[in-house]
């Protein structure tokens, strides 16, 4: 693979100044305390090149964790010949725990504990990042339907539904433990055995067997 040339490395750095002072200001003062003109002055951007990088204020929480992910949709795509869509995805979320995927709730680190303090207490981000998470299903409804489990819209859709659930509940009940203070080591054994518990319920129902 070829090296980023010299403009794609300092678009990079500048996105990440960006990023990093808002999560400082954030940090600090809470989503709603800190102005997007705040944010430009601490990363010594204009606001136009900003909003270059990131379309909107909730971008800058959320772009730098939800960037860069294999979607739901690509996994069952690119899932082994002979593996159930739902199979795949299991594997997926349980590969994402242990490697502390911030978007599983398990990652204890200081930005992802900043993540989450401020999506579960900003009803604004918690709203932009459900219109993401329905973009998401979409395309997992589409990709299942594609692949013929199951073979009509509907059920494609409710079990896209039922997924995309699943994964929001368990991620909720990590991040809450890590938020109590608790250590992402400390959870992993249980967020585990609730995820094989999850998906395990999932499969029971057949829809995508």
């Amino acid at each position: 693979m070829e090296e980023p040339g010299l403009r794609e490395r300092k678009k990079r750095r500048t996105r990440e100044a960006i990023a990093e002072a808002a999560f400082a200001l954030f940090q600090e003062s809470g989503f709603d305390g800190v102005s997007v003109a705040d944010i430009a002055a601490a990363a010594e951007v204009s606001k136009p090149t900003l909003f270059a990088y990131f379309p909107t204020k909730e971008d800058l929480v959320l772009r730098r964790f939800i960037n860069g992910g294999r979607g739901s949709a690509l996994v069952v795509r690119e899932r082994p010949s002979g593996t159930s869509a739902l199979s795949a995805l299991r594997q997926h979320f349980l590969d994402r725990l242990a490697e502390r995927d911030p978007l599983t709730g398990l990652n204890d680190t200081p930005a992802a504990i900043t993540f989450h303090n401020l999506l579960y207490s900003t009803p604004a981000l918690m709203a932009h990042l459900a219109g993401f998470m329905l973009d998401q299903e979409q395309d997992l409804a589409d990709e299942l339907l594609a692949s013929g489990q199951p073979s009509d819209e509907f059920t494609a859709h409710l079990v896209a539904g039922q997924i995309f659930s699943t994964q929001r509940i368990l991620t909720y009940y990590n991040a809450m433990a890590i938020r109590s203070g608790r250590s992402a080591d400390d959870i992993y054994p249980t967020a585990v055995t609730r995820a094989e518990t999850a998906f395990g319920l999932l499969e029971s129902q057949t829809f995508t067997d």
